[in-house]
């Protein structure tokens, strides 16, 4: 396990010194909602796999299939982008099972 640095210790001026990456770090505990996606109701649009901040559509064969919790942070923008029509994503306080 990687042992974090104490704020003394950082690099100035915020510099990177090793290369990483953003999955990395699991960030979906700070959502107080989250999506739920119906895939019966889901036209394959592809609006909320573009518009998701955190790249937390995840697709299969070409599809959206489901969503990466670890790290979805809940914005809801999946949910606003999805066509009115089709209505496939509901927004649901975290904890809620449906």
């Amino acid at each position: 396990m990687k042992t974090l640095k104490k704020w003394d210790e950082l690099a100035i001026g915020g510099i990177i010194e090793e290369p990483g990456c953003s999955h990395e770090y699991v960030t979906g505990g700070w959502r107080t909602f989250k999506p739920v996606l119906d895939l019966d109701k889901c036209i394959q649009c592809m609006f909320c796999w573009v518009y998701c901040p955190d790249t937390a559509v995840i697709l299969e064969d070409g599809k959206v299939a489901r969503f990466d919790y670890d790290h979805c942070k809940g914005c809801g923008i999946c949910a606003h982008e999805c066509p009115p029509k089709a209505s496939a994503i509901t927004m649901v306080p975290e904890g809620c099972e449906i």
